[in-house]
Parts: C-alpha cells; structure tokens; sequence
C-alpha cells in the first residue's frame, strides 16, 4: 500500500491518531427479538471514551444472509473512537471483554468489532 505524502505543514505538525476501533451495536437479541439498544450504546460510548478519550456514535442498516431466514436487515448503531497505537495495545483487552459481554447479554452469535477496516467477529 502506498501512502500519499502529506505536504500541509500545519496537517504534518498536527496531533494525529492512527487506529480507529468500531463496534457494531446490535438491536435485537436472540437474533430476531428487537429491542431498544439505546443501554448498551450508552455503555459502549462511555468505555470507548474512558479509554481513548472520546467516541462518535451514529446508526446504520445492517445486512447479514441467515442460512435459516435468508436475508435479514437490521437497524445498528455503531460506535467507533479513534485512539493512538500505544492506546489501542493499553485498551484492547478491554474493548474485546466489552464485546464479549456484549455477546452474551444479547444472545448474539457474535459482535462484530473493526480495527482500521479489518472486520473481526467476537
């Protein structure tokens, strides 16, 4: 991959973070039972942002093809902070325990967490 060279004096003096983290917060539970996820987006906002000092939530429609009822669309909410590689190795743990909490109070097959576009099903 090649990198484009940043030429803006002001952009290459800047504060820069270079890792974002997603989680993808479902709405249903048990797979297809809606529910209000507004408790765990909360959740999520709070520990991204105690642990990378901000977060940035908003929604978005989710597709996943169910081998038992095909097409299945679902209203998501994620949840994602942008955080520093020394911060993402001192965070980690606790964003994956997250996700696997997550996980299992929704009864969830997984939950998907993205790192800088590379998806990762907890």
């Amino acid at each position: 991959v090649t990198k484009m060279l940043i030429n803006n004096s002001k952009l290459l003096n800047a504060f820069k973070l270079s890792s974002k983290l997603t989680v993808y917060i479902p709405a249903t539970t048990s797979m297809d039972e809606v529910i209000d996820n507004t408790k765990y987006v909360n959740e999520c906002e709070n520990m991204l942002s105690k642990c990378f000092g901000g977060a940035t939530s908003t929604p978005v429609l989710g597709y996943w093809l169910s081998p038992a009822n095909g097409l299945v669309k679902e209203n998501t909410m994620i949840v994602f902070a942008y955080c520093s590689e020394k911060g993402l190795q001192q965070n980690i743990d606790k964003v994956v325990e997250y996700c696997e909490q997550l996980k299992h109070d929704l009864s969830q097959d997984a939950i998907a967490l993205e790192r800088n576009g590379e998806m990762y099903f907890i």
